[in-house]
């Protein structure tokens, strides 16, 4: 695999020239911004009844753009275009659409900074985190075009049945995929599950979340830049709920990859497959409650900044954020001292600046949602060791501005140690023996990404055996719970974080969106 490798948000090393490269695009983002944007159709423009505007987190006086509220008869038309077009798109050569993948991650490579200084306007990541996600979307395609090459496009010689008989097994696409990406990686989570589809042979259509329509819409113009066809991918935007509506019913589509919240993608999975009859697939990531185990074994500051690098990077705003901290109860006094060091020098502010290290909430509805949590949490009796405010003042006052929070104290079993809350709002607790630790990190209905700081071997293996999450990392200071890179760490959910069980970015993903023919000759 080509490309820059293991970028996270620990580890992104900015020289002076990428720096420049970032500045140089950040300034010519404002030209834009604020321009009316069609749905796209087998490449042609259409627009709406009504429309929508989206805003900057980092400042809400900034318009993103306008964007159109497709209906129900636009999505189904998009679909059946998608439709006309899978007989071509999934019969050509699988060569054909490895090479223009190909050219679709050198689209990207070459808008890297362009679309990373785009995607901190838009959701107000900084710029370590934005550029790492670029560097990511452009691996997680070209690991795509090397494993469908090295598994010869899933075609595969079998044992004849009869004698004189040529059997093979080849894994073939469905037809129309429905994909709906989320705000929080734009780029990089779309480019997952729309290059998946596509490269396999199926056809899409694509509807960004409506927090991040216009990296969704850069990321459509480079796939079609590569070669993908017009017809093979459309791009819609608008409300989830009338997508979702028009997709579950419609026959034409033959599966859904969505990634989003736990409520919209239970919705999305148990109506499609409710309506219909046929079994098609439906691949979810859906999110978690990441925790982290630190053992008396442990190297502090080592556990510290990496706790400190997944809970807080981009806020909290990701679902594989490191969310609770279970320290055994020897080490918490010094635990707890270094942790607030770290989190307190984090800073936070305007995210196009250099020194940034925490941007804005997505929006005002995050703002509402961490204050609630903050209210929550000192009803219960817990202690805010730092953070827990609502920032205020200058930038503060245009944008949607958290504190990085750390608590201590909750009831045990409580709300916020189970649910999913997409804030920088870390739990810490203590616990007295190792089987405690798991039990607890266990207790929850997600199963994403955890962690482990132990340098006992043992520990550390019990860990790994033990532990009911799909991604899993121990002694990782590059970041807890976070930065999982194609081809490294597939990126899977256990229990209610997944329902396939394949990771993407891994070397199964693929095969969630291919089925099995068997091909027999008989000559």
């Amino acid at each position: 695999m080509s490309g820059p490798q293991n970028v996270t948000y620990a580890a992104a090393v900015f020289d002076e020239a990428m720096h420049e490269a970032y500045e140089s695009a950040l300034v010519k983002i404002p030209s834009m911004l604020g321009e009316p944007h069609p749905l796209y159709i087998g490449g042609q423009e259409f627009l709406s009844p009504t429309q929508f505007e989206t805003w900057s987190p980092i400042d809400t006086s900034i318009r993103i753009g306008i964007f159109q509220n497709a209906t129900v008869e636009q999505v189904h038309h998009a679909i059946a275009r998608s439709g006309q077009e899978y007989g071509k798109w999934g019969r050509i050569r699988w060569q054909d659409r490895v090479a223009a993948h190909r050219k679709v991650a050198d689209v990207l490579d070459g808008q890297r900074f362009l679309l990373s200084a785009l995607i901190t306007y838009e959701i107000g990541k900084t710029r370590a985190e934005a550029v790492a996600e670029v560097a990511e979307s452009i691996d997680m395609i070209r690991y795509y075009c090397d494993l469908y090459e090295r598994n010869g496009g899933y075609v595969t010689r079998m044992e004849p049945g009869e004698p004189g008989q040529v059997t093979r097994s080849v894994l073939k696409p469905y037809g129309v995929w429905a994909v709906i990406s989320p705000f929080n990686f734009p780029v990089s989570l779309a480019v997952g599950m729309m290059a998946a589809v596509l490269l396999t042979g199926n056809t899409a259509v694509f509807k960004p979340t409506s927090e991040s329509p216009l990296s969704g819409l850069k990321l459509y113009q480079a796939f079609l830049q590569g070669g993908v066809p017009p017809g093979a991918l459309q791009f819609v935007t608008g409300p989830g709920r009338v997508f979702g509506e028009a997709i579950v019913s419609h026959t034409g589509i033959s599966g859904i990859a969505f990634t989003g919240s736990r409520d919209a993608g239970n919705w999305l999975h148990q109506n499609f497959t409710a309506r219909q009859p046929y079994g098609k697939p439906v691949v979810l990531e859906l999110g978690s409650k990441n925790p982290v185990i630190v053992t008396e074994h442990a190297d502090i500051k080592k556990a510290v900044a990496g706790i400190t690098r997944s809970a807080f990077g981009y806020g909290g705003q990701k679902c594989s954020a490191t969310s609770r901290v279970y320290v055994q109860e020897s080490i918490m006094s010094a635990f707890a001292a270094a942790l607030m060091r770290e989190v307190m020098a984090l800073k936070t502010g305007d995210p196009r600046e250099r020194m940034t290290d925490l941007g804005p909430g997505i929006n005002a509805a995050a703002v509402a949602r961490f204050r609630a949590v903050i209210a929550e949490a000192k009803a219960a009796g817990a202690t805010i060791l730092c953070g827990g405010e609502v920032l205020t003042g200058n930038i503060f006052d245009r944008g949607n501005y958290m504190s990085a929070t750390v608590i201590t104290g909750l009831p045990p079993d409580h709300r916020l140690e189970k649910e999913e809350l997409f804030v920088p709002f870390l739990i810490v607790e203590t616990y007295a023996g190792f089987e405690d630790a798991l039990q607890r990190a266990n207790a929850t209905d997600f199963g994403l990404t955890a962690g482990l700081f132990s340098e006992n071997a043992d520990e550390v293996a019990r860990f790994f055996d033990r532990i009911e999450s799909g991604v899993c990392y121990a002694n990782r200071e590059g970041g807890a719970t976070t930065g999982a890179w194609p081809g490294s760490q597939p990126f899977c959910g256990w229990k209610a974080s997944g329902i396939s069980g394949k990771g993407a970015g891994g070397p199964y993903y693929l095969l969630s969106f291919v089925r099995e023919q068997a091909q027999t000759w008989a000559g």
